[in-house]
């Protein structure tokens, strides 16, 4: 039976797809033509879905061996049941891969359109031009987090299911990780080759049409940052919800009760806040863009306090979980803040690594790794408190409830992701405006106000990478309890009452072995995908030696000389897609040997170490890398001898190291966390089954 919540979270979902159409009819209405705007944003365009159009069809690869797997074993062997459980979750794992797909094709389709018209309109002012920027990141924003709601109910109603969600959920990941690590291997690699020919040996400026990388780095800033972020945020968004309706059906005996529609609720009134709040950016008097972003963000929050407040009254919800989401929310926002910190060129750590670039790169380094460090405690500390808040607080509900206060938190810290999307996506359409700006000669006046967007831009995208490395933290620790409910209901299922679990005792060996081994997945994946852009970006940089070399007057910036684009778009497709895969299947078989390995009690010592080191180098690399880009900015802005100084030269140097930390390997943590926890989620029965010890 169909209930009025499910018909609710609908609704809802079809209104934020109506507001997406409407907002990309209003950016995609025609305007003033500029030529070169066009030839350019063209050539970008292409590029980006070139890339992820071969990008899908190796992950499609990928899924098809998934989902035989998915149709053998799980979630039990097929030979041992009669296979429709394993039909129903390999469908919603095909689900879940299409609709992440579906969010990144979406992103670029409206940043490539995007990217034009905010350029156009810098010509005319900064409101037109931000007004252009964050409505196409809006479009974004609402198509995902209105299809990741939709998705979570249509599969709920049809299924009643709580593996089922987490296969539609692994679906999602499995395709977000793959996404987010090639489309950040690609963007650094072009991003890295052009600063180092560009800025350190030509002294030229960043977005030089005479630099061979400068279309495959705003190419990358799609890929990577648009449909990249995008995908990770939508499997985010479908893991906390999946998390949270695996344990209310539990607390609802099976059945889609009172708890789950709990869930709905509170989703769908998140969506329906982050609807209003888009309607209301606009830019005051001051004409600051980082006040309209922050501001709208703020209303955004404050109608979901109020909303979801007047649903627990009306539909007589426990107020104790209405409190723990209001728990993930405020620690959401805390540690977006002290990641601002750490990152924003107005505070005293860009500040100080800006100062210290003076004597040369090596003080760059250590004054960014320094610092990188020390923003792991706020963000750690943070999601530890949200965690232990919410679990208190929820434990005098009864049996079950302390980790579904978790769970609720999560969601509640996710509550306002359309907005948030919205606003990280803002951030590469205006960054691409003021490469299509400089390369098309549109005047002082147009490059000062897409400098001011772009400076906005940096700084809302460390607040959201925060956020989204928080509410990662969050679900992936209700994933946990998820992991272990899904046991516990396997045990029952397969006789085995004995081994059902409570919680894990470090000192089993088998938890112990699986705590080291899972703490030490993140740092090789990491590095993985580190050494990926590093061989990629080298083979882009002799590409771009080749060019200035063997291209008579491109050096010099001869009129009619135009370099070879496409060759380094190439290689940074060839590159990422040939690096993309090794790295995201480390950790999945790494999960299934220590699962078939140690058992239950193995993973859930894996899961644990996964999660701590994962957040912690997220963190850190997040951080340092956003300090490192911004203390380049800094420079560039005039101090310490402004562009071209010696400074300038270390900033640099400091910000290609950077750049893999936060846009690669930094923000893959993210969902590689998610994955190993689906993975072992939806794999419980076999490792409660069949382990060596």
């Amino acid at each position: 039976m169909v209930t009025f919540m499910e018909i609710s979270a609908i609704a809802v979902s079809v209104v934020s797809f109506v507001v997406a159409g409407l907002l990309f009819a209003w950016v995609a209405k025609p305007g003033v033509k500029h030529d070169r705007i066009e030839m350019i944003g063209s050539l970008i365009c292409e590029g980006a879905n070139t890339f992820l159009r071969r990008e899908y069809l190796i992950l499609a690869r990928f899924s098809t061996v998934m989902v035989a797997l998915i149709l053998l074993c799980i979630p039990h062997p097929i030979w041992k049941t009669g296979g429709w459980e394993n039909v129903v979750m390999a469908l919603a794992y095909i689900a879940g891969t299409c609709f992440s797909a579906l969010a990144g094709k979406v992103g670029i389709q409206v940043a490539t359109i995007a990217n034009r018209k905010t350029a156009l309109a810098a010509t005319v002012g900064i409101r037109p031009a931000f007004l252009a920027g964050f409505r196409g990141g809006a479009v974004m924003g609402m198509a995902v987090v209105g299809s990741s709601l939709l998705g979570v109910t249509l599969l709920l109603m049809l299924t009643g299911d709580a593996t089922t969600l987490l296969g539609f959920s692994f679906g999602a990941s499995s395709l977000a990780l793959f996404a987010k690590a090639g489309g950040g291997i690609f963007t650094k690699t072009a991003d890295i080759s052009a600063d180092l020919t560009g800025k350190v040996e030509l002294g030229i400026p960043e977005d030089d049409p005479r630099n061979p990388a400068v279309i495959a780095d705003n190419v990358g800033d799609n890929v990577g940052d648009v449909a990249g972020m995008g995908a990770d945020l939508f499997d985010s968004n479908v893991a906390s919800m999946s998390a949270a309706l695996v344990m209310a059906l539990a607390l609802d005996n099976g059945i889609v009760g009172t708890h789950a529609m709990m869930v709905l609720c509170y989703a769908t009134i998140g969506l329906l806040a982050s609807i209003i709040g888009v309607g209301t950016a606009r830019m005051g008097r001051h004409e600051n863009p980082s006040h309209a972003l922050n501001s709208s963000t703020y209303v955004t929050t404050m109608i979901y306090l109020l909303l979801s407040a007047l649903a627990t009254i009306l539909f007589s919800f426990p107020w104790r979980i209405w409190g723990a989401t209001v728990i993930g929310l405020a620690v959401g926002t805390v540690i977006g803040l002290a990641s601002d910190y750490f990152t924003n060129d107005a505070k005293r750590p860009v500040h100080q690594v800006a100062l210290a670039s003076r004597n040369g790169p090596a003080f760059t380094i250590l004054g960014g790794l320094s610092y990188g460090l020390l923003s792991v405690l706020p963000g750690m500390v943070g999601i530890a408190l949200s965690a232990m808040g919410s679990y208190i607080l929820c434990a005098p509900l009864g049996t079950g409830y302390p980790f579904f206060g978790i769970s609720m938190s999560a969601l509640g810290m996710l509550s306002i992701v359309g907005m948030i999307i919205s606003n990280d996506a803002y951030g590469p359409i205006v960054d691409n405006a003021r490469g299509l700006v400089e390369m098309a000669a549109l005047g002082e006046t147009a490059l000062d106000v897409t400098d001011a967007l772009d400076s906005a831009g940096n700084t809302v995208k460390a607040i959201t990478k925060g956020f989204a490395i928080a509410a990662a933290g969050l679900t992936v620790i209700s994933l946990l309890g998820a992991f272990v409910t899904e046991v516990n209901a396997a045990a029952r299922q397969l006789g085995l009452e004995d081994r059902m679990i409570t919680g894990f005792d470090i000192m089993d060996p088998n938890v112990f072995f699986g705590l080291l081994t899972g703490a030490a997945v993140p740092a090789v994946f990491s590095a993985m995908l580190m050494m990926g852009v590093d061989r990629n970006a080298q083979r882009m940089v002799r590409e771009i030696h080749r060019q200035f070399k063997e291209i008579p007057g491109l050096k010099e910036g001869r009129p009619g000389v135009m370099p070879q684009y496409r060759t380094c778009i190439n290689i940074a497709t060839v590159g990422a897609l040939r690096e993309l895969i090794p790295a995201g299947l480390m950790a999945i078989l790494a999960t299934l040997a220590v699962g078939f390995i140690g058992g239950v009690t193995a993973i859930g010592g894996f899961l644990a170490g996964n999660i701590i080191s994962g957040l912690l180098l997220a963190l850190f690399m997040s951080n340092a890398g956003g300090l490192w880009d911004n203390a380049k900015k800094y420079i560039e802005s005039g101090k310490h001898g402004g562009r071209a100084s010696d400074a300038h030269k270390a900033a640099v140097i400091g910000d290609t190291v950077g750049d893999p930390f936060k846009d690669t390997a930094g923000p893959s943590l993210n969902t590689q966390i998610t994955v190993v926890s689906l993975v072992s989620s939806i794999m419980a029965s076999l490792f409660l089954s069949v382990s060596l010890f």
